[in-house]
């Protein structure tokens, strides 16, 4: 049982989490306080973490059934769940519909708003994996719906959307763009061979680093003018210094004659970026509200 359950978590690259919690937590506490004037609560917290393993966990089950035969055919990924006969494809169809209704169940548990937009979030789930078979807007389209996740927070528990939340999504739609670029460098060749959509497979090295650097300028500053559209305070624009840093040393550590550091800028640097962007919001927010 525990051996499955290893390869479910793995299937839906559990580590990565480290990418979307933070910021769902971050949409969730920035919502509250600037709408409400006070933290989430527990059970708010809670239904988020359901809501937001239930649509991760759904996200990569139907990935991993819509792309079994590309990801058979590719080295780096010959060895995922159903390609390698670790699961069946009846076991991964099974686990996505249980982590639809979890999403479906916390939604209902937390705002009214938040079921409405239900479909949006369930198309934008199931259409991003099919994109890369036709558009290199792929990563685009990818930023989009993982960023979802902190829209979401700020939805769940405050019923609506505002200026600021918008900015929060358009700034971690091109964060999570940007960094999905550089990690689709390493499938490059293989696209080109296969007749898949991306950035490097379309543009090559040089450009496709070039257009994330861009991407991640916008992310720049999408972080400050969310200091000036929101409740956020000094705590917060610490944190955004630090987080600014990370993005240009992500970059600096690779070049198109040396990407040996790709698993780092990719991995590494975004986790560490989102965890100390929340500690500082949390931080921040917690000192404005007692």
């Amino acid at each position: 049982m525990f051996k499955k359950m290893a390869i479910y978590l793995e299937m839906i690259k559990i580590e990565h989490t480290l990418f979307t919690l933070p910021f769902a937590f971050m949409g969730a506490l920035l919502g509250s306080v600037t709408v409400h004037g006070v933290l989430p609560s527990w059970a708010q917290i809670g239904w988020i973490v359901m809501a937001l393993f239930g649509a991760r966990s759904a996200a990569f089950g139907l990935n991993r059934m819509i792309d079994q035969v590309i990801d058979k055919k590719n080295p780096r990924t010959e060895n995922r769940a159903i390609p390698a006969g670790l699961l069946k494809t009846i076991e991964v169809v099974v686990f996505t519909i249980i982590s639809f209704i979890l999403l479906f169940w916390a939604a209902i548990e937390l705002s009214p708003l938040a079921v409405k937009l239900l479909p949006i979030a369930v198309f934008m789930l199931v259409i991003y994996s099919y994109t890369k078979r036709f558009t290199w807007l792929c990563h685009v389209i990818l930023g989009m719906t993982t960023s979802l996740a902190a829209l979401g927070g700020w939805v769940a528990v405050t019923n609506s959307v505002d200026l600021s939340a918008i900015i929060f999504y358009i700034t971690l739609s091109f964060w999570t763009a940007g960094f999905d670029i550089i990690y689709a460098i390493q499938d490059m060749e293989f696209d080109k061979k296969e007749g898949l959509y991306s950035i490097p497979a379309r543009f090559g090295i040089d450009s496709s680093l070039m257009i994330a650097r861009v991407f991640h300028m916008i992310t720049a500053i999408g972080f400050i003018t969310l200091f000036f559209t929101s409740s956020l305070s000094w705590w917060y624009f610490v944190g955004m210094l630090i987080s600014l840093g990370i993005l240009f040393y992500e970059h600096f550590i690779l070049s198109p004659n040396d990407m040996s550091k790709l698993q780092l800028s990719f991995f590494t640097m975004n986790s560490v970026l989102s965890i100390i962007v929340f500690v500082f919001t949390l931080v921040d927010l917690v000192v404005q509200t007692t």
